[in-house]
């Protein structure tokens, strides 16, 4: 045989799959009656570790139009759908805010807000949501106080920081429908009810036992002890998916 036989060095082998170019922002398009995305960063991107979240929202400060919000985690959305439904805000903003501040390693970076929240009273906070395992870190830690340093003072009166993983699955789908049906299907007649009921009824333990009780349709009764919880007339366990079996109590007066 006259032909050489090659042989490759497994070690350079590319066992790895090839990089691609990254999809790049997700933009959402016009949709009637649907106030646009106002933020100063764009966060919809695809990723390997972070669920970005679209939503929409409603707000006195933009007269309750509709407006698309948009968050760069479920925890930060988690944080938005908590603040809507109290009915304490008077404005929920996304990404509202970007500046500079200087990085503990060294150098200028930006950092934009992940949420700014103004009460009715115009007190407006800084939202920054990180999980437990990074705001444990020195490095988190000095980055933070820079950003709070930073922070235009203008722009808000308070800088709060919030665990992320003070969210779990459960309390973020509770969070998420108590949003959904306090500001897009509320019902004051049906939650008046529902809430003379269950501070009458001497025999409270699950939502189930207000189904006898009151006469209306058990999913009224339902979406009526999600709308009271959000707003804290009633309690029950948001690290529990709340359904008709769900331990439910009155709110201390």
């Amino acid at each position: 045989m006259t032909d050489k036989i090659e042989i490759i060095d497994h070690d350079s082998w590319a066992y790895n799959l090839p990089k691609t170019r990254t999809a790049g922002k997700i933009t959402i398009g016009d949709i009637p009656g649907v106030l646009p995305f106002t933020g100063v960063r764009n966060p919809l991107t695809t990723s390997s570790t972070s669920q970005k979240v679209a939503l929409t929202y409603r707000t006195a400060a933009n007269n309750f139009v509709p407006k698309v919000g948009a968050a760069e985690s479920l925890a930060e959305a988690a944080v938005a759908h908590e603040a809507l439904s109290s009915g304490k805000f008077y404005d929920v903003e996304f990404q509202p805010v970007r500046f500079q501040y200087e990085h503990s390693a060294g150098g200028v970076h930006w950092h934009t807000i992940d949420l700014r929240l103004t009460l009715r009273n115009g007190l407006a906070c800084f939202v920054f949501v990180r999980n437990a395992t990074s705001l444990s870190k020195p490095q988190t830690i000095a980055e933070i106080t820079a950003i709070r340093q930073a922070a235009p003072r203008a722009e808000a009166h308070k800088f709060i920081v919030i665990d992320a993983d003070g969210y779990n699955r459960a309390r973020r789908d509770n969070l998420r429908r108590m949003h959904h049906f306090t500001c897009f299907e509320p019902d004051p007649q049906s939650d008046a009810l529902v809430e003379a009921a269950a501070y009458d009824l001497k025999t409270l333990w699950r939502i189930s036992d207000l189904f006898n009780v009151i006469d209306l349709p058990n999913g009224h009764i339902m979406k009526s002890c999600l709308r009271l919880i959000a707003r804290g007339a009633l309690k029950a366990n948001l690290n529990a998916v709340i359904g008709a079996h769900s331990r439910l109590w009155r709110a201390a007066k």
